[in-house]
C-alpha cells in the first residue's frame, strides 16, 4: 500500500515529468532568426545611377547628376511590395557603383550630388519611413566593393566602409537585416585610376571585427546575410530555390586551398542543402529578381505569378525564405507590369492558404508527450506558432490521424516544427483514407520552419494520416495543414 506522502511525491515527479519540454536538438535559432523565418518573403531594390546607365554592374564613373528619378515614390514601392505578400525591404544603399544614396559623410559620391530633391534627398530614410508606415520590415545593403572609391584596396577604404555601416546602423531605425554582398574586387573607376584592383578576401573586409563590434552591437536584431551568414547564408545561386531537402543548419567551409570560409567564397555544394546537424542555425535566402536582371531594363518583364508561387514552394515551402528582387524605373517606381506581377502573385498566396481545411477536424495521435495537453496534437491545427505537438523522449516515429465530418479536396500539404527546439524531423509521410485503407500520397524529407508540398493531383479524403518516419529524437511538430490551391 503506498503511503499518502508517497503518492503526493509521485503525482508531483508525474507532473514534473509531464510540464517538462523536449530537450533542444542541435542548433537553435536566436530570435531574431526566428523573426526572420516569420518573415518569410521580402525584396530587394536596386537603384542606382546604374539605372539610368541602363547596365547590371556600374562600373563607378557615372555622373551622380544622371541620378534624377522624374517621379520617385517610395509608398508606390512598398504597396506594390506588400500587395504581393512582401513582408521586409531591404534597399540597396551603396551597390558595387559606390553611389551612396544617402548623406554620407564618408564619400563625395553620394545622392547630395545629384538633382534629387534639390541635392537635400535621402532615399535610404524615405524608403525606410515608407515600408514602416505600411507595416514592412526594413534593411540595408552596403556593397564592400566600390568601384568608384580611389581608396579601395587600401587599409583606409576597411574605415571608411565601416564609417559607411555606421551611419546606416545608427540614422534609419531598427533593422531586420544587414545584407552582405560577396562581391570582391575587380576592374574599377577608382578615383580615375581606372584600373583593376584585387584584394584577399579571406583577411582584407575583417568580417568578424566588422560583424562583432558594428552590427551586433549598433543592430542586435538584424540578421547578417551572406554567403556564409552568420545568420542568413546564400542559397547558392540566384534561381528562387533550394534543394527538396533542406537543412536550415550550416557548418560554413572555405574553398578549396583556403582556411578560412568567408563572403565571396559560397561554397556551391553545401549551401543548397545546408548541412544536416550542422554547427550552426543558418538558413538559407533564396534570392531572385522578379525581372531578368536585378536592375530596370526596359526590354525585360517580371516573372508570371504562377512562375512566382512555384519558387515560393521552392523557397519558403522548403525552409528558406524568398527575396524578390525589385527594380524601379527611371521614374523611381515600379513599373505596371511590375506591380500587377506582385499582386497577382500576392493573391494567389493569399486566397490559397486563407484557411486550412482541417483546422476544425478532430485529431487523435498514438503519443502525447506525458499525456500533458499542453503537448496535444490538437496544437499542431490550432494555427499557433508557439504551441506544439510533442511526444516522449523514446517516441521518435509517431503518427496522428485527423478525421473530418465530411470529405475535403486538396492538393496542398503544409508541415511546421517547432523551430525553437531544432529541427528535428527527417523524414516524414502522409496518406489518405481510401475505401478501407490507407494509401500514402507523399513521402518527404527535412520539415524545419515550413515545409510546402503541392501535389500532382487534387485528393478528397474524409481522413489524413501524418506519420513522422525517421527523427533522432521526439518530435516537436507546430503546424499542419491541407489546402486547395487557389489557381
Amino acid at each position: 500500500m503506498i503511503k499518502p506522502l508517497a503518492t503526493l511525491f509521485l503525482l508531483t515527479a508525474l507532473n514534473s515529468f509531464a510540464q517538462t519540454p523536449p530537450k533542444p536538438y542541435g542548433a537553435l535559432p536566436a530570435p531574431r532568426q526566428v523573426a526572420w523565418h516569420e518573415t518569410e518573403v521580402y525584396g530587394l531594390i536596386h537603384f542606382t545611377p546604374t539605372t539610368f546607365e541602363n547596365k547590371e554592374w556600374g562600373f563607378g564613373d557615372a555622373d551622380p547628376k544622371a541620378f534624377n528619378p522624374s517621379d520617385f515614390n517610395a509608398e508606390q514601392i512598398i504597396l506594390a511590395a506588400k500587395a504581393g505578400g512582401l513582408r521586409g525591404i531591404v534597399l540597396v544603399a551603396k551597390h558595387h557603383d559606390g553611389f551612396a544614396l544617402w548623406p554620407t559623410k564618408t564619400t563625395d559620391y553620394n545622392i547630395t550630388k545629384s538633382p534629387f530633391r534639390g541635392g537635400k534627398g535621402d532615399m535610404v530614410k524615405e524608403v525606410a519611413d515608407a515600408a514602416r508606415k505600411h507595416g514592412l520590415k526594413f534593411g540595408v545593403y552596403c556593397s564592400p566593393w566600390d568601384r568608384n572609391n580611389a581608396k579601395y584596396g587600401t587599409p583606409e577604404y576597411i574605415a571608411i566602409y565601416r564609417e559607411q555601416l555606421r551611419e546606416l546602423y545608427t540614422n534609419y531605425g531598427e533593422l531586420f537585416m544587414s545584407w552582405h554582398d560577396g562581391a570582391n574586387g575587380g576592374d574599377g573607376y577608382y578615383g580615375g585610376a581606372r584600373e583593376k584592383r584585387a584584394i584577399d578576401n579571406t583577411t582584407y573586409y575583417q568580417w568578424d571585427s566588422t560583424w562583432t563590434n558594428l552590427t551586433r552591437k549598433l543592430q542586435p536584431t538584424a540578421n547578417i546575410f551572406s554567403d556564409i551568414g552568420w545568420d542568413v547564408r546564400w542559397a547558392g545561386n540566384e534561381d528562387g530555390s533550394v534543394n527538396e531537402t533542406s537543412w536550415a543548419t550550416l557548418t560554413p567551409k572555405p574553398s578549396e586551398g583556403q582556411n578560412v570560409a568567408v563572403p565571396g567564397q559560397a561554397n556551391a555544394t553545401e549551401n543548397p542543402g545546408g548541412t544536416r546537424n550542422g554547427k550552426f542555425w543558418i538558413p538559407a535566402e533564396c534570392d531572385v529578381p522578379l525581372r531578368k536582371g536585378w536592375f530596370y531594363h526596359p526590354t525585360e518583364k517580371p516573372k508570371t505569378p504562377e512562375k512566382l508561387f512555384d519558387l515560393y514552394l521552392k523557397s519558403v515551402g522548403r525552409g528558406a525564405a524568398l527575396d524578390l528582387g525589385l527594380a524601379p524605373d527611371t521614374r523611381g517606381q515600379l513599373h505596371e507590369d511590375d506591380v500587377a506581377a506582385l499582386k497577382s502573385f500576392g493573391n494567389h498566396v493569399k486566397e490559397t492558404f486563407a484557411t486550412n481545411l482541417i483546422a476544425r477536424a478532430g485529431s487523435k495521435a498514438v503519443n502525447v508527450r506525458g499525456y500533458n495537453s499542453i503537448y496535444s496534437a490538437k496544437n499542431i491545427l490550432d494555427g499557433k506558432q508557439d504551441t506544439y505537438w510533442a511526444t516522449d523522449d523514446d517516441f521518435k516515429t509517431p503518427e496522428v490521424v485527423i478525421d473530418l465530418s465530411q470529405p475535403i479536396t486538396f492538393d496542398i500539404i503544409t508541415l511546421q516544427e517547432f523551430i525553437k527546439l531544432g529541427q528535428r524531423i527527417e523524414e516524414f509521410a502522409v496518406d489518405s483514407w481510401e475505401g478501407n485503407a490507407w494509401k500514402e500520397i507523399h513521402k518527404g524529407t527535412s520539415v524545419g520552419a515550413k515545409r510546402i508540398v503541392k501535389l500532382a493531383t487534387p485528393v478528397t479524403t474524409q481522413k489524413v494520416r501524418l506519420r513522422i518516419t525517421k527523427s533522432p529524437v521526439s518530435i516537436a511538430v507546430s503546424e499542419f495543414g491541407l489546402y486547395k490551391d487557389s489557381e
